[in-house]
């Protein structure tokens, strides 16, 4: 090629270059162009932004400075309120101190009309005292050692027997020996016994029945006074004949058996054994279901059925007027109450009351003493010893080996002492429990009296407009005192006053 080509090629290649350099330099002043704009816009935007944001403070400020001075408004408002409540409160206070100071005044007037009323009280006093001892032929001292004189004695009297009440609880050797002390004070309280009942009463329909009862030639009644092994006593006795026989058992199967014959009509031999035999069959099971009653009630468990039969037995059996089987229920729960007050076995101790008179249900028909074939009998079939121990001993016949024998011996005691049981007569309980109550009665100012708890308590209701608190107290040592003088009682007799005040108004 030659140089002219050469020349075109770097013409060219020059026109080129600066072509491209050109181009270069027009598009970057349209970029910068565009750049320059955007950020206009940019800067136009943050402009119209800050002004908004700057009329957002503006109401921002606005509503806090609004708020403000409603705040302040609300506190100048309370603030005058309550300079208002102060200035009632401080008038009040001066109105108040004001009467204050005429009731000081008044109180004043009137504390020097009571030392002048006083004054004359004391001069009224003094004269009254000199007519006193005028009339009385007695100094004041005089007066006084008298009265002091006497209400030494009453109390002397009074403090002697609490001493000796705090030293009867205060005699104590140990627990075994609190035991003993007092289960032994409890059993001295026998007294006399009165007569059982061997005898029972059937009524007749009419006196015809008498006749027909011996039968011709005392048949009939010979009979079955043979077959029941009772004694039939027809007297003159209106519509009644007697059965009589030691056994309560027996006699309790006659008693039937003769009533059944009454009703029935047929009198004769062959009879009297059929309805007999049916009697001793009803009365056989009315004692198993009796002992079995009586274990329930007493809360007696695991015994055998044997004993239970026997036991079953002394629903018929009475000794000193006392049915023997409610008797046994009784001292079976005063054992246990006792037992637990003294901190024993309660089982044994119930057992052992519920079966200390086992033997009377066989003493009849054998040799010994209830107390030994009782024990006896219960040891035949598996009763615990202590029990056995407490049958067998609760009349001294051999050593008690437990405290719970001591205290199935005392509440024996208890059950047969106790008023309406054995040994007190109804009437003469009543008679006691009567007089003990006119007594309280005879005092002033007594309203009502009322005996309770067997007579070991009177309960005295006093007239409240005639004895007042101090009189009271002193009415019910009045009371204890003519008691312990006049009566004759066991134990203690609690006497209790009462007074009370009654405001009654009607609404119309």
């Amino acid at each position: 090629m030659g140089p002219i080509t050469y020349l075109i090629a770097i013409a060219a290649l020059l026109a080129g270059v600066g072509i491209g350099l050109l181009i270069s330099g027009l598009r970057s002043a349209a970029t910068r162009r565009e750049q320059q704009e955007k950020a206009e816009k940019i800067i136009l935007a943050a402009r119209e932004q800050a002004k908004t944001i700057e009329l957002q403070a503006r109401d921002q400020a606005l509503k806090v400075t609004q708020a403000a001075e409603t705040e302040i408004k609300n506190l100048r408002s309370e603030l005058n309120k309550e300079e208002e409540r102060l200035q009632r409160r401080r008038a009040e206070l001066d109105a108040r101190f004001e009467r204050l100071e005429q009731r000081e005044l008044a109180v004043n007037k009137r504390q020097s009309a009571v030392d002048r009323r006083y004054n004359e009280v004391e001069k009224l006093h003094e004269q009254v005292i000199a007519e006193l001892q005028r009339v009385a032929n007695m100094s004041v001292e005089e007066a006084r050692s008298l009265l002091l004189a006497e209400v030494e004695k009453e109390a002397r009297s009074d403090m002697a027997r609490i001493i000796r009440q705090i030293e009867a609880e205060a005699r104590e050797e140990g627990e075994k020996r609190a035991r003993k002390l007092i289960t032994d004070s409890i059993q001295r309280v026998a007294t006399e016994q009165v007569a059982e009942f061997t005898t029972s009463l059937v009524p007749l329909p009419n006196e015809d029945m008498k006749g027909r009862i011996v039968g011709r030639n005392g048949r009939n009644i010979r009979a079955f006074e043979q077959a029941a092994g009772v004694d039939v006593i027809v007297d003159d006795t209106p519509e009644a004949v007697t059965i009589s026989c030691f056994d309560p058992v027996r006699r309790e199967v006659a008693r039937r058996a003769l009533s059944r014959l009454i009703l029935d009509g047929r009198i004769h031999p062959a009879h009297i054994e059929k309805v007999l035999e049916d009697e001793r069959k009803a009365v056989e099971k009315s004692i198993i279901e009796a002992g079995e009653q009586a274990a329930f009630d007493a809360g007696v468990t695991g015994l055998h059925p044997e004993v239970l039969r026997m036991m079953g037995r002394l629903k018929y059996r009475t000794s000193y007027g006392q049915n023997q089987l409610a008797h046994a229920v009784e001292v079976a729960k005063l054992a246990s109450i006792l037992a637990a007050e003294l901190g024993a076995n309660e089982e044994i101790a119930r057992q052992s009351g519920f079966l200390h008179d086992l033997g009377k249900a066989m003493d009849h028909n054998q040799e010994g003493t209830h107390a030994a074939l009782g024990a006896e009998f219960a040891k035949r079939y598996g009763v615990h010893p202590l029990v056995v121990n407490a049958i067998a001993s609760h009349h001294h016949e051999v050593e008690q080996e437990s405290v719970e024998a001591i205290i199935a011996e005392v509440a024996d005691a208890i059950s047969g002492a106790r008023p309406g049981a054995r040994r007190e007569d109804l009437e003469a309980y009543i008679k006691r429990i009567k007089a003990l109550e006119d007594m309280a009665n005879s005092f002033k100012g007594v309203s009502q009296s009322y005996a309770i708890q067997a007579g070991r308590e009177v309960r005295i209701i006093v007239k409240p407009e005639e004895i007042d608190d101090l009189a009271a107290a002193r009415l019910a040592r009045d009371i204890a005192k003519k008691i312990e003088e006049t009566m004759q009682y066991p134990g203690q007799i609690k006497v209790t006053v009462i007074r009370e005040t009654r405001a009654v108004e009607l609404a119309k």
